[in-house]
C-alpha cells in the first residue's frame, strides 16, 4: 500500500491517542508533573526532587493506565503507598487518590486549553479510510471519548478501546498488548493484518508482544532510536510522512 506507507495485506490501523492523533501527551505530562510535585513537596519538603516531565514521564507513566503510572513512578523513588479504592478522593494519599488527582488536573487543562488534532494525523486518517482500511483508537486514557469529540475526529475511527473499556473487560494495559488485540478483534482482523501506531515505548512493547503485522513509531520528542529498539518497524515525526511512502 504505497499510497499510505504500509505493507500489503494490512486491513486495519490501530492508533494511540495522546501524542499520535492529538498533542494531549503534553497536557498529560504537565498534569502528572503538577500532581507529583505537589505530593513530593508535601512529603519531602521544599528540597524535593521534582518530577521530570520528559524523562520521568517517558520512563514511568507514558502510555500506562493511570494507576500503573502512579505505581511505577513511586517505585522509582522507593515510595510505597496503600492502593486505596478506585473512587478515592483526589486528596487521599493512596495510589488511586493520586491518580484521581492527576485526572482532575488533566480534565481542567483540557477544558481550559481545548484539544486540536495534529493536522498530519487527520490527513493520514482520511487517507487510510479512503484506502479502505478500518481504524481504531487504543488509549489507556479514560477520557479518550471526550478528547476525540473535542478534537472533532471521533467520526474517523470505527472502534474505541480506552481506559474505561480496559476496566470493564479486565484488559491489561500497555506494555501488554491486550487493548490492541481487543481492538483488532472488534475490527474483525488478525494481529498480523493490523498496524500499531504509537509514540510511547510501552506501546512499542505492546505491538511487539502482540505480534502485529507492522509497528509505526511516532517520534514527537526525539526518541527515534529508542522507539526502534522497542520494536518500531519504521519511525516518523508526523503521520503525513507516510502518505505516498513505501513500507
Amino acid at each position: 500500500m504505497t499510497e499510505i506507507g504500509l505493507p500489503s495485506g494490512v486491513r486495519a490501523c490501530l492508533f494511540d491517542l495522546d501524542g499520535v492523533l492529538t498533542p494531549t501527551a503534553l497536557i498529560h505530562a504537565a498534569a502528572w508533573k503538577e500532581m507529583f510535585d505537589e505530593f513530593l513537596r508535601q512529603r519531602e519538603g521544599d528540597g524535593f526532587r521534582p518530577f521530570d516531565a520528559t524523562a520521568d514521564y517517558d520512563a514511568y507513566v507514558d502510555g500506562r493506565p493511570r494507576a500503573d503510572g502512579v505505581r511505577t513512578f513511586l517505585a522509582s523513588r522507593d515510595i510505597e503507598l496503600p492502593e486505596g479504592d478506585e473512587d478515592d478522593p483526589p486528596d487521599r494519599g493512596t495510589v488511586h487518590g493520586l491518580g484521581n488527582r492527576k485526572n482532575v488536573l488533566v480534565l481542567a487543562k483540557i477544558r481550559e486549553q481545548g484539544v486540536k488534532p495534529y493536522p498530519g494525523s487527520v490527513r493520514y486518517l482520511e487517507a487510510v479510510r479512503a484506502a479502505g482500511l478500518s481504524t481504531a483508537v487504543v488509549s489507556s486514557s479514560a477520557n479518550c471519548k471526550d478528547v476525540l469529540v473535542s478534537a472533532g475526529i471521533e467520526h474517523l475511527l470505527d472502534v474505541r478501546v480506552d481506559g474505561q473499556t480496559a476496566l470493564e473487560r479486565g484488559l491489561r494495559g500497555k506494555p501488554k498488548p491486550d487493548t490492541f488485540l481487543a481492538a483488532a478483534a472488534e475490527l474483525g482482523v488478525t494481529p498480523q493484518q493490523a498496524v500499531v501506531f504509537e509514540d510511547a515505548l510501552v506501546g512499542m512493547d505492546a505491538g511487539r508482544e502482540g505480534r502485529f503485522g507492522y509497528v509505526v513509531g511516532v517520534d514527537r520528542v526525539g526518541q527515534a532510536e529508542e522507539l526502534r529498539k522497542h520494536g518500531a518497524d519504521t519511525v516518523v515525526t508526523d503521520l503525513a510522512q507516510l502518505i505516498g511512502a513505501t513500507a
